[in-house]
């Protein structure tokens, strides 16, 4: 079994604004065509044109419509992906000592080398963080794109996740937790970030930033204004026109 690290150096992890996010799943696609080409085996696909697709993904986005208490329904879109726990139980269960949680930046990885696909980590983590790719016969997951933010090949802009890199909505953010002057300690304390299932003990540290309550003005039209009538009698042009058109038989009066 493989022992957690007992501190970590940094906390490197994401925010998930899900008032943000529109669920375009950009971060789907970027996650899988960054990982594929790039960081270890490609995450396969089985299938994909047929009638029952199957493939390794690293981040997915769920979908829910949530009734408030008050109010109207809303469509909540939800970003999954591991969130690389400080008591991380996908860890602690592999039994070659694949899965490991670096003491560096608390990033946690897992060395295709030496995982044998048993699926363990897959059934410990309670967050369905894991996937077992069919082809490559190994667990797959998030690696916060460890290739990428470590890369002094790529411009500075370009060291971050992929999925945060390219995010439309700007919904998702990246930043080191242990700095409570960062970003995305920062808007965790802001927003009141919240644990994903906090209850189970993992300490996650990824954050999601829940919705905002709707303001009573939003539900207002903003295009009301521009269509009421700007004049109660015509004036000048349109007088004239309202005149001439009057006086033609069957015209308007």
């Amino acid at each position: 079994m493989t022992e957690l690290p007992q501190t970590t150096t940094r906390k490197l992890g994401l925010v998930i604004d899900l008032d943000t996010c529109v669920g375009c799943h950009a971060c789907v696609v970027s996650c899988k065509g960054w990982n594929t080409e790039n960081y270890g085996a490609p995450l396969s696909d089985q299938d994909a044109y047929g009638e029952a697709p199957s493939g390794t993904f690293l981040n997915r986005v769920h979908s829910y419509e949530v009734q408030p208490a008050e109010g109207t329904a809303k469509l909540i879109h939800f970003p999954k992906s591991c969130l690389h726990c400080e008591d991380a139980p996908c860890v602690t269960v592999c039994p070659t000592g694949a899965s490991y949680k670096r003491t560096e930046d608390g990033i946690v990885l897992v060395n295709e080398q030496d995982c044998i696909g048993c699926g363990l980590c897959a059934w410990a983590c309670p967050y369905g963080a894991r996937e077992l790719d069919a082809a490559a016969g190994v667990m797959k997951k998030c690696t916060l794109c460890v290739d990428r933010i470590y890369n002094e090949n790529l411009p500075q802009i370009d060291r971050e996740p992929a999925c945060v890199r390219t995010c439309p909505a700007g919904a998702r953010h990246f930043g080191d937790f242990a700095d409570p002057d960062s970003n995305v300690s920062r808007l965790t304390a802001e927003r009141g970030g919240m644990d994903l299932m906090p209850e189970l003990g993992t300490k996650p540290v990824n954050k999601y930033l829940p919705p905002r309550p709707r303001d009573a003005a939003q539900d207002i039209d903003i295009l009301a204004p521009y269509l009421a009538p700007v004049a109660e009698e015509p004036k000048g042009f349109v007088a004239w026109l309202d005149k001439a058109l009057s006086a033609i038989p069957g015209g308007s009066n």
